[in-house]
């Protein structure tokens, strides 16, 4: 039986949270220190269900949010890139019903998302929301001859949107996820959910990411991906611990809007592939280097020279990505730091995605890359994160500058604006005690 017909395991699942039963998942998942916060977060999410649902057989699961380490806007054009799931994530607590509906309820939103999985079909309506993500991965694992079906959720998230770890794929994968555990047996591999997620962001959300975000929040750990192959990318996991090399990781959010740059994000690919298609291509992977130095100035005649720049910092970057890993793999940390920080540079000077030309007189990622300069010049690295233009900057700091780094950036960006974050192994997953 499935749906309203089920008894409601409500009280066992909280019982087993107050008794330890999640303890060592969560554990897993979270670190031993975050025990009480996480098992108040589960319980509260549960309780909504209860509120909303009334009954079912819940289940718990997790999707991360990543960081990128390098590959700035490298993958939609088949390049490499370094990124890692880390330890904030989106959870639901979920039920199968049989009435061949999702529905799902953001706790941090006041509308429900209902999806009436016998249209599967893009809804210009839906485009940039939460609801074109939730039908767009059922209508593509559909297509892929996956089961689907209806499901009863609540959800919450410490993946907050503009927070530059990727909370649009956090959420995309935690509905792979929920709908491989309930109707696929778990089968659906974390490759296959991550591309299942990129779909939907392309074609229903109508944002035209590559596949770095879904890849990184799917796979979980410190990983780098080669693109070349989009339907077989090479993954290499890294075992990596910054502590080891006594540095913190940390994400400043200046608090910059994302609502309106999805232009923005779309140019750099635009022109990237602008490139690639004077020599006939359709990704810049496919460019010889030496062949794009040779017919530089035909090539900004007949693209543009922002273009021919982008390009630049494609080629580049993507050699970046190569030697941060092979410092890493040999221990060499001060190389990695420098690696990380030029390619912050090349973001700046070539790819330009660092402040938006719709307002070029805000510039807060600006603005912290300067502060992080002037603060860990030498001793630590910086960089803009993700899309960029507006939103977050990643850095590295040795960790007995930590305190003094985070205080002076707060003064400027405010309170519990610099995240302290930490590698998380597991990818998209179900949550079992």
């Amino acid at each position: 039986m499935k749906g309203n017909e089920k008894m409601s395991n409500v009280k066992t699942v909280l019982e087993s949270l107050n008794n330890g039963g999640f303890d060592r998942v969560f554990a897993t998942l979270y670190g031993e220190s975050a025990l009480p916060r996480q098992k108040k977060r589960y319980a509260d999410i549960v309780n909504v269900f209860e509120d909303l649902y009334k009954d079912g057989e819940i289940r718990f699961f997790s999707a991360p949010g990543r960081t990128e380490v390098c590959g700035n806007h490298t993958d939609h054009n088949r390049g490499r890139v370094l990124a890692a799931a880390v330890n904030l994530d989106v959870i639901a607590a979920a039920s199968e019903n049989d009435e061949n509906i999702i529905r799902l309820k953001s706790v941090e939103y006041p509308k429900m998302d209902v999806i009436d999985l016998n249209d599967l079909e893009p809804k210009a309506e839906e485009a940039g929301k939460s609801a074109a993500l939730i039908r767009g991965v059922a209508s593509r694992l559909k297509q892929l001859g996956y089961n689907i079906g209806g499901f009863n959720a609540v959800t919450t998230t410490d993946v907050f949107s503009g927070s530059g770890i990727s909370s649009s794929a956090a959420f995309e994968v935690l509905v792979g996820t929920i709908l491989n555990h309930l109707y696929n047996d778990g089968k659906i591999s974390p490759v296959e959910i991550a591309k299942t997620a990129q779909f939907a962001e392309n074609k229903f959300f109508l944002k035209p990411c590559g596949l770095m975000d879904q890849m990184a929040c799917s796979v979980g750990g410190f990983v780098g991906i080669d693109f070349k192959d989009t339907e077989n990318p090479i993954i290499e996991k890294v075992s990596l611990d910054f502590n080891e090399f006594s540095h913190a990781l940390c994400i400043i959010d200046t608090g910059g809007d994302h609502s309106d740059l999805t232009d923005e994000y779309a140019a750099i690919r635009k022109e990237m592939e602008s490139v690639a298609a004077y020599f006939g291509k359709s990704a810049l992977r496919d460019v010889n280097e030496d062949d794009f130095y040779n017919n530089l100035d035909d090539i900004r005649k007949k693209t543009s020279e922002r273009a021919v720049l982008r390009a630049m910092h494609f080629f580049n970057e993507n050699k970046r990505v190569e030697k941060a890993l092979e410092s890493l793999k040999s221990g060499d940390f001060n190389e990695f730091k420098s690696v990380i920080t030029n390619s912050g540079l090349s973001s700046y000077m070539y790819n330009q995605n660092v402040y938006s030309n719709k307002n070029p007189l805000s510039q807060p990622v600006s603005l912290a890359l300067a502060l992080c300069e002037k603060l860990l010049y030498g001793k630590g690295a910086y960089r803009v994160h993700g899309g960029g233009f507006a939103g977050t900057v990643q850095a590295f700091e040795p960790n007995e500058l930590l305190s003094d780094f985070k205080s002076e950036i707060e003064k400027v960006f405010g309170e519990n604006r610099c995240f302290v974050l930490k590698i998380r192994e597991q990818g998209g997953t179900a949550v079992n005690p």
